[in-house]
């Protein structure tokens, strides 16, 4: 399941991600309710969930070793959370435990695939910077660092500065989207909002232009890269320049998760050391992937589909 091709060692890339796990509780219906109003489900899955329990699963689906550092409560859902890491082979020595409940997340998907997601964050609120700093620097090997907004952003900054100090490439998912603190983009080489999030923490209009990602760009000195949907993602050249990769049409079942999808695989993709509009192409794949099936992990390519698609991404020519 490990793979190490591009990284230059022999060995399988290292990916820390520093964020949130949860428990996903999934209904489904043609549509969802308004104010005040019930409607009847068509059925209900619970699943893993949390941006960066989902997106370290991609990356170990794709052969990365991944090493998670985080929070979770006392309970049978913290209980469920380790069990699945161990069975997918993350590491889970960086999870501190804390009293009280675990994150959850309730979600409502659509007949046409549209979520909505309600985050009860529990114990993600309650892991703490010191706990980042020494999980990340105990860690054997970091090649990339990945963190996103459902744990405190003080926390992601303290990992990414240990990840930082030993190498490693630090990639922020600004989602739920929040004004970034000063001290988080100071440790931050690529931002990875979608469309929607780049508006709010980039004052853009709903479909924003190229110029307006390469003056975010430009102003924040961070890499950027925009999800764009059933459009495909865009990123931001080291020259400015902006280019737009198109997503592969498919059927969407349920876009949840497809986000995290292709943060994990970008992930991936930049620790191996493709080229980043290959590391691009191989997050667009993952996440086309996903939206065929439903829910949230078990929606992401198995290792065999992961592998097969890394192996057509990095296909020379």
């Amino acid at each position: 399941m490990d793979v190490a091709r591009g990284t230059g060692s022999g060995r399988p890339p290292a990916v820390a991600v520093v964020g949130s796990m949860n428990i996903d509780l999934i209904a489904y219906a043609q549509r969802a309710p308004g104010p005040g109003e019930t409607v009847i489900g068509d059925r209900f899955q619970s699943g893993f969930g949390g941006k960066g329990a989902n997106q370290a699963v991609m990356a170990r689906l794709l052969g990365a070793k991944v090493a998670f550092v985080g929070a979770l409560g006392d309970d049978p859902y913290a209980t469920m959370t380790l069990e699945n890491f161990a069975r997918l082979g993350v590491d889970a020595s960086g999870v501190m435990r804390v009293v009280g409940s675990s994150g959850v997340a309730p979600i409502w998907v659509e007949a046409d695939g549209t979520n909505r997601i309600i985050v009860v964050s529990g114990a993600n609120d309650l892991v703490t910077p010191e706990h980042a700093t020494e999980a990340v620097s105990a860690m054997a090997r970091v090649d990339v660092a990945v963190g996103q907004f459902e744990i405190p952003q003080a926390v992601t900054a303290a990992g990414f500065a240990a990840a930082r100090a030993r190498g490693a490439v630090t990639i922020l998912n600004p989602a739920p989207a929040a004004p970034i603190l000063p001290a988080l983009l100071a440790v931050t080489d690529w931002l990875i909002p979608n469309e929607v999030e780049f508006a709010a923490i980039g004052g853009s209009g709903a479909d924003p232009t190229d110029a307006e990602f390469s003056a975010y760009a430009r102003g924040t000195g961070t890499r950027l890269v925009v999800t764009l949907g059933s459009r495909g993602a865009a990123l931001v050249g080291v020259d400015g320049r902006v280019a737009r990769v198109p997503a592969e049409p498919v059927a969407a079942v349920d876009t949840t998760g497809a986000g995290d999808a292709f943060v994990g695989a970008f992930a991936v993709g930049m620790a191996l050391g493709l080229p980043e509009l290959d590391a691009l192409r191989l997050g667009i794949a993952c996440a086309s992937d996903s939206v065929t099936r439903p829910g949230t992990q078990s929606s992401f390519p198995d290792p065999a589909a992961a592998a097969a698609i890394l192996a057509r991404i990095g296909r020379p020519g």
